[in-house]
């Protein structure tokens, strides 16, 4: 018997509703959509914005891929999730 595939996890259903806010908002009114859901911005959502770029990789949608990986590294630093590299001296 087939079973269909497991829905999302309550949070990653919300995470994915988040990136969704963040493709269809004007440009420029992203940092209101991710400071409307504080609690959202942790290291899943990261992984979520990874895994959802991606997916738009393959999907042939280079420009939603791109954008996503810019946020997902800009809120990683943010979160301190990837140690500031130092100039050596």
């Amino acid at each position: 018997m087939n079973t269909p595939p497991n829905p999302p996890e309550p949070r990653q259903a919300m995470y994915l509703g988040l990136i969704d806010r963040l493709l269809t908002c004007p440009n420029g009114e992203e940092p209101e959509i991710l400071n409307a859901d504080p609690d959202l911005l942790d290291a899943g959502f990261v992984q979520a914005l990874m895994q959802t770029a991606s997916y738009f990789a393959h999907q042939d949608n280079p420009d939603a891929a791109k954008f996503l990986v810019f946020i997902a590294r800009e809120l990683a630093h943010q979160l301190g999730l990837y140690p500031q590299t130092q100039p050596q001296a």
